[in-house]
């Protein structure tokens, strides 16, 4: 009863009717309650170590990710909801030029310029597929705290504001229709503390001491209140209130959209604090996925080291993501790196990575046992620019040419030699060597390969070169297997498949 008085009394000082039909839908579905105690999985570590990667994970090899929202319409990139109120960062002044102050223009002023009017899931998808992605995760909600979906805990949605439209559920229905893998991503966390800055001033100039937004209650809705803790990372002393606000708002997405992927943008939230808020989250998405998959581990977490400030890591809970780097050396247990071809959110004249940089970052990822998760940042209408789906048409057309030797493969005793990446067949007869440079003269030598490592890799039956019908003699030496490229099959790597009698690697000396 005190939860639904203060709810209502909320209502009523925000003086707007909507939002109080708003307050009758939540009432009518209450606050998630994540008892556990009958469940496979409880909000322990020793429990949630029970996580095992799931295998459609390890096939996929590619994903990806676009980061949309109200942020997208400045065109500046996702971080400007905190930097448009930081006066010392270009932001600021572009927003003072372009838009106003901000005391006279907030964030949230953007929200009804959002319309998403291109937008076209399918057609998304059908783009995503075409470059080779077997999973797509969209950002569900970044630092701003804008829900991407028919949010039962926050009127603050592209269901009824903006673009007027379910956009996480639409995305999904494309998703599976496209027969890709579907997840989300929650930024969520954050917001509590990186939306602090709107409480800023000037501290010099015409507009001194002016505050860009006043400490209302209307505000706080939408700007968590003026509680001074501005950290870029998560909260560092959270509010009960804003740990269950995020519980309810995680849990919604879990319960109401299917995900088979989640990612938290960190490590587990709040658990710093309290111990038991993220783990509780985790417990209820993995036992909500063997519910939906009578009794299998089908659903994937992702989540980063803790760096000082990122909540708290325990390996093996979840799999391992590396935001924007890669692991130095092959890993046994599977990981994954989430990167992006530009700014995460879109920037106008943002510079990219060319196709030739994405495919052998892409390359040099498997071949360690990971997953890249690629971000391409869409317009705030929904389209994406001229750069963004030439890299997207040209990564396509490599893996159609070249996908047998990075999907559904498993690492090699050695990830590399010099330019060159290894990758095997998880029937272990078939190496792939993947040439990220041309060899010169195209004469290839993969020392890995000679004569004296036989007891090895075993007896080499046949080389071939993806792409390519032309038969490809060889010669094993004892300083390497040697043999002439037949053409340079594309721009960029190439793939010689090496097929031997019987299996090519002692198995005490391989991954799983």
């Amino acid at each position: 009863m005190i939860r639904e008085i203060v709810i209502v009394v909320a209502a009523v000082a925000c003086c707007s009717q909507a939002w109080a039909q708003d307050i009758k839908k939540i009432l009518a579905k209450p606050t998630a309650d994540l008892t556990c105690s009958e469940e496979q999985f409880q909000p322990t570590w020793e429990s949630l170590q029970q996580y095992k990667c799931p295998e459609w994970f390890r096939d996929a090899k590619l994903g990806i990710y676009v980061t949309w929202g109200v942020f997208s319409v400045a065109e500046q990139g996702e971080w400007y909801g905190r930097q448009m109120y930081t006066p010392t960062r270009g932001e600021h002044r572009h927003h003072c030029k372009v838009y106003g102050h901000p005391s006279e223009f907030e964030y949230r002023d953007f929200i009804p310029m959002w319309k998403a009017e291109k937008f076209d899931a399918d057609a998304w998808l059908a783009m995503f597929k075409d470059a080779g992605a077997r999973y797509f995760t969209p950002c569900a909600v970044h630092h701003d705290g804008f829900d991407l979906w028919d949010s039962r805990h926050n009127k603050y949605n592209s269901v009824r504001m903006g673009p007027k439209k379910d956009l996480i559920g639409l995305m999904r229905d494309a998703t599976k229709k496209a027969g890709l893998r579907w997840g989300v991503t929650t930024h969520l966390a954050r917001s509590y503390s990186w939306l602090q800055t709107a409480y800023n001033s000037d501290p010099d100039g015409p507009k001194k001491g002016v505050p860009y937004i006043t400490d209302t209650p209307e505000n706080a809705e939408f700007y968590h209140g003026n509680h001074g803790d501005q950290s870029m990372k998560y909260p560092k002393n959270p509010s009960e209130q804003w740990k269950q606000a995020w519980t309810d708002r995680v849990t919604d997405l879990i319960d109401n959209y299917d995900i088979d992927f989640l990612y938290f943008d960190g490590a587990v939230p709040f658990d710093i604090d309290d111990g038991l808020t993220g783990r509780k989250v985790i417990a209820h998405y993995y036992n909500k996925g063997l519910t939906r998959y009578g009794g299998k581990q089908e659903v994937f977490l992702a989540i980063k080291t803790a760096r000082g400030g990122h909540g708290i890591y325990h390996e093996g809970i979840a799999t391992l993501d590396c935001e924007r780097h890669k692991l130095d050396d092959l890993s046994v247990a599977p990981w994954q790196t989430d990167d992006s071809i530009g700014p995460w959110g879109y920037k106008a004249g943002a510079r990219y990575k060319s196709p030739d940089q994405v495919i052998d970052k892409f390359i040099d990822i498997v071949s360690k046992n990971g997953n890249l998760l690629l971000n391409v940042p869409p317009k705030a209408d929904g389209t994406f620019d001229k750069e963004t789906i030439r890299i997207l048409r040209e990564l396509g057309k490599w893996n159609r040419q070249n996908g047998e030797g990075v999907f559904a493969t498993r690492p090699w005793i050695k990830y590399h030699e010099g330019d060159i990446r290894f990758t095997r067949s998880k029937d272990k007869k078939t190496l792939y060597a993947i040439f990220l440079k041309w060899p010169e003269g195209g004469r290839a030598r993969i020392k890995s390969l000679g004569s004296e490592e036989k007891a090895i890799v075993g007896k080499i039956a046949s080389v071939s070169v993806l792409g390519s019908d032309k038969k490809v003699g060889f010669v094993r030496e004892a300083e390497g297997l040697v043999f002439e490229m037949p053409e340079k099959t594309n721009d960029y790597a190439v793939v010689a498949k090496i097929e031997f009698d019987g299996e090519l690697i002692m198995p005490s000396r391989q991954g799983p």
